[in-house]
């Protein structure tokens, strides 16, 4: 697997972009609801990552909600040449941990035009539904996708936490750019999944890519990091990076130095023999 190691993928064969990306959700509060704090620090937060090389962010209208999408455009546009913006729509929140799919062609609509205003785009390079409303066909969701991208406001569509046949009814619609599935180390349910998107050139973007913090304290991660000198948390992203070439994990934070660690993690090497021991 370490032969196989790239720097960067392109998504939907159209946008390059570093496949170590950055995830926006850790910019709001608990459960993704408000600001986490002072705007200031997120804002310094992106800067510093773009200033890293990071050509990737993720975010999308529920987190906060429209809190991380507003902190984006403050802090990065306008934005600078070869920056993606990926952002989802197709859920609403009323709470902390209230979480309302909603696939209506109307809404959907609605929350793109919402997200280019807010994070003052012309068009969306990539715009994901965040859930497939199993109320709605999913012909119809797609479809508004598509009349949205031929009106020039999305350029690629993606899709979040869907199952290998849900992505396989989506094919036969219309281009996937990218899914968005759990998935790290310690988790692999998705494998099936990540096995189409290697067949299909799919990006596929793992949510918890530190399984929500879990990792840091797994025994392999964090025997193969203290023989190399680096954190638990650096071993299970460059897992990732190694494990398949399409896997663009976006792990987020609000705090500076997690950030610089999170993005050091690209230049861990590992070896075939340290894979072996991260199973």
């Amino acid at each position: 697997m370490t032969g196989a190691f790239q720097e960067s993928f392109v998504l939907g064969g159209e946008l390059p972009v570093r496949r170590l990306g950055f995830g926006t959700a850790q910019l709001t509060g608990p459960g993704y609801w408000g600001p986490r704090g002072a705007a200031g620090d997120a804002v310094g937060v992106l800067r510093r990552a773009v200033a890293r090389g990071v050509t990737l962010v993720d975010t999308a209208d529920n987190y906060g909600p429209y809190v991380a999408e507003e902190l984006v455009a403050e802090a990065l546009f306008p934005y600078p040449a070869g920056l993606v913006i990926a952002t989802k729509g197709g859920v609403v929140r009323t709470s902390d941990s209230a979480w309302h799919v909603d696939g209506r062609p109307e809404r959907l609509r609605e929350m793109c035009e919402g997200s280019l205003r807010r994070l003052r785009l012309e068009r969306i390079d990539l715009y994901q539904l965040h859930r497939i409303d199993p109320g709605v066909p999913l012909a119809e969701q797609l479809g508004v996708l598509d009349e949205l991208r031929a009106e020039g406001k999305i350029r690629l569509v993606g899709l979040d936490t869907v199952t290998p046949r849900q992505l396989g009814e989506a094919l036969e619609l219309t281009r996937i750019a990218s899914v968005q599935n759990r998935y790290h180390l310690r988790d692999r349910s998705s494998e099936q999944l990540l096995t189409v998107c290697e067949e299909r050139g799919i990006a596929f973007l793992p949510w918890f890519p530190l399984g929500n913090g879990t990792l840091t304290a797994d025994p392999a991660c964090t025997a193969v990091a203290a023989a190399r000198g680096v954190s638990a948390g650096q071993v299970a992203l460059s897992w990732l990076l190694h494990r398949s070439p399409v896997l663009c994990p976006t792990p987020g934070t609000g705090t500076p130095d997690h950030l610089e660690e999170n993005l050091d993690s690209g230049v861990v090497r590992l070896s075939e023999a340290e894979l072996l021991r991260l199973g």
